[in-house]
């Protein structure tokens, strides 16, 4: 039993070394740091200055900060919305004995494969150019002139913009997420729902939907984790400086350590202690999504 004990620590070890490492010690650094004023992030302990809570009382002061709350809460809940609805809808078509099943999943995950930053330009250069765009020239071609003179990448539009093509990278992969628990319901509660009589929609509220409860609630999960972690694409749309309309906190953190002007005509100091403070409330974000999901889908009501 001893042996045993001591074969199981020398296992464990390296990866509970590698654990608070890595992730441990950073967090506790993290939070301990957004107490403080903090010019770089290589400043050692000497040179910071305790400030208390002023960092949280600034972020929530700057309107720029607020705005970047509102557009990830509208980028996490009406286009998680739009993701969850649409991946629901290929998966179920997917799954219902269409030929052809592995080409069209594998097509609609291609954009996956692809990196942010190169399925951005393509949106941004040709799908949304006003000039020889994707939709400038079908909605030319189908005569829609209002529709072709839209001005995609507009400060008043790119919010929209920028949503909707990141919309679309990700609606393969929850494909893939909602086809593999579909596939996991047996087949024999369809065919004795349609003994009975059920109907193809009553089949989808009355089984499909409470079985798959539990990976629609892992789904709304990482959906949360991406997209309070939304950078790459704020980024593209808004390479030079923040605009209200794609500015997120990870952008907004990325400003305050690295020097990136919080807007065009007030630059500011570099402030690690408030990065730090932002990406504190990050976690709380997401830590307050995985309770309320936990809180509304519970583990007890998924029984086959």
């Amino acid at each position: 039993m001893k042996r045993d004990n001591k074969m199981t620590v020398i296992f464990l070890t390296p990866a509970l070394l590698s654990f608070c490492l890595v992730f441990l010690y950073p967090t506790i650094r993290t939070l301990f740091m957004s107490f403080f004023y903090v010019r770089t992030v290589t400043d050692n302990l000497g040179k910071w200055e305790f400030v208390g809570i002023g960092n949280y009382i600034k972020l929530f002061s700057s309107p720029m900060f607020r705005q970047s709350l509102v557009n990830i809460f509208n980028i996490w809940f009406w286009g998680g919305i739009a993701v969850f609805l649409v991946a629901l809808v290929f998966s179920v078509i997917l799954t219902s004995g269409y030929k052809g099943k592995s080409f069209y999943r594998a097509a609609i995950y291609l954009p996956n494969v692809v990196s942010a930053v190169a399925m951005a330009t393509m949106w941004i250069q040709y799908a949304f150019s006003s000039k020889y765009g994707l939709f400038h020239s079908v909605f030319t071609f189908l005569g829609l002139e209002k529709a072709a003179a839209f001005q995609w990448t507009s400060p008043d539009n790119q919010f929209f913009a920028m949503t909707l093509a990141y919309c679309f990278g990700m609606v393969g992969y929850y494909v893939l997420i909602f086809m593999a628990g579909i596939e996991k319901i047996p087949v024999d509660y369809f065919e004795a729902a349609r003994l009975e009589g059920a109907n193809l929609f009553k089949q989808f509220t009355k089984i499909t939907m409470p079985l798959m409860r539990g990976v629609i609630k892992s789904s709304i999960v990482m959906w949360s984790v991406t997209s309070i972690a939304f950078f790459i694409w704020s980024m593209m749309f808004s390479p030079l400086d923040p605009d209200v309309g794609t500015i997120t906190p990870m952008v907004y953190m990325y400003n305050l350590v690295f020097g990136r002007n919080l807007t065009p005509t007030d630059p500011r100091l570099l402030n690690a202690g408030a990065g730090a403070a932002v990406g504190v409330l990050m976690t709380l974000m997401i830590i307050g999504v995985f309770g309320l999901v936990n809180f509304l889908i519970r583990d007890k009501k998924l029984q086959y």
